[in-house]
C-alpha cells in the first residue's frame, strides 16, 4: 500500500528540534525523513509551512507570509507543502506573494494556525486566503485543538469555529488538522455535517516508539478519539499524517492502522489525500 503523509514539518523551529532530540529520537533532517519514508512505503509528504524569526519565537508575529519549509534550500520531489499564513503579515503584498507561490507545482495548499494566532477561522482577515483557495482549487488546512506552545489561545482553535467557514465557502475544501483533539466529538460533527470538511489524524501523540505504544495501548487515552471516529462514520474523510518530527513514521503508521478498520486503510493512507490535495496527483499516480 502506498502512503501519503498529509501533515509533516521541515522548518527551523527550536521546539521541533528539541522534540526530535529529547522525545521522539528521530533524525530531524531531510535525509532523516526520506530514510523513514523509504523504509515505510511513504511516497509523498505534505509539509506545513512554518517559520520563526528568532529561536522559540513561534507563534511569531514577525514571520513573513507565506511561511515555507526552511530546513532545506531545495525540496526533494518527495516533498510538497502548504503555504503558512501569518495574519499579522497579510497585507496586499503578502497576498500577491501567496498567489505567485500557489502557481508553483510543489505548493499544494494553504495553512492557517488557529490558536497560535489570535483570530478565529471566520475572521475577515482570512478572506483573501479563502478567495485564493477557491481560485486555485487548493485546500486550506487549519491547526485545531491543543497548541504545542503554551502561548497559544485555545478558544481560537476549537473545531466548531470551522463550521461557519465551511458553510460560507462551499467551493473550498478544508482540512481540520489533528481532528480538533481533544474536542474530537465536536470535530466529528463538523466533518460529518460539511461535505467540504476533512480531518487529518496527525499529532495525536508525541514521543518515541515505546511511548507511542504505551499511549496507543492505554484503555482510556484514546477512547474519546475512537468514539469520535465511529460517530463521524465517514472514514473516507480522514487523512493519515504524522506531524513529524513529533513521532517516528513507523510508529505512527501502526497507530493509525489500529485506529482505522482495515477496509478503509487505502482511503485514509492514500486516496483521500488525492481528493483533498488535487495538485499531488501527477506526483504519485
Amino acid at each position: 500500500m502506498k502512503i501519503i503523509d498529509a501533515h509533516m514539518h521541515l522548518s527551523h523551529i527550536e521546539e521541533f528540534k528539541r522534540t526530535a532530540a529529547e522525545k521522539s529520537f528521530v533524525d530531524y533532517s531531510v535525509a532523516g525523513l526520506l530514510h523513514e519514508y523509504a523504509e515505510n512505503g511513504v511516497v509523498l509528504g505534505i509539509g506545513m509551512g512554518l517559520t520563526e524569526t528568532q529561536p522559540d519565537g513561534f507563534p511569531d508575529v514577525e514571520a513573513v507570509t507565506p511561511m515555507g519549509l526552511d530546513l532545506t534550500d531545495e525540496l526533494p520531489p518527495q516533498f510538497v507543502y502548504c503555504l503558512g499564513i501569518n495574519p499579522f503579515k497579510l497585507d496586499e503584498a503578502a497576498v500577491a506573494r501567496l498567489e505567485a507561490d500557489l502557481q508553483k507545482p510543489n505548493v499544494v495548499g494553504l495553512k492557517i494556525y488557529l490558536g497560535y494566532y489570535p483570530f478565529y477561522a471566520y475572521d475577515s482577515v482570512y478572506d483573501p486566503v479563502y478567495a485564493l483557495a477557491a481560485k486555485y482549487q487548493v485546500p486550506v488546512v487549519f491547526h485545531t485543538g491543543d497548541t504545542y506552545s503554551e502561548r497559544g489561545l485555545l478558544k481560537y482553535s476549537h473545531p466548531l469555529a470551522l463550521d461557519e467557514v465551511a458553510v460560507k465557502h462551499r467551493d473550498v475544501n478544508f482540512m481540520m488538522a489533528h481532528f480538533g483533539d481533544p474536542w474530537v466529538l465536536d470535530g466529528a460533527e463538523v466533518v460529518y455535517k460539511n461535505r467540504n470538511m476533512f480531518a487529518d489524524l496527525s499529532g495525536l501523540m508525541v514521543g518515541d516508539a515505546a511511548n507511542c505504544k504505551r499511549l496507543a495501548e492505554s484503555p482510556l487515552f484514546f477512547s474519546h478519539l475512537r468514539h469520535a471516529i465511529t460517530y463521524c462514520d465517514h472514514y473516507d474523510k480522514f487523512l493519515f499524517g504524522t506531524d513529524w518530527p513529533l513521532a517516528p513514521v513507523k510508529s505512527y503508521i501502526q497507530f493509525v492502522q489500529e485506529l482505522i478498520p482495515a477496509e478503509y486503510h487505502e482511503d485514509v493512507f492514500y486516496k483521500t489525500a488525492l481528493k483533498v490535495f488535487p495538485k499531488i496527483k501527477p506526483l504519485v499516480e
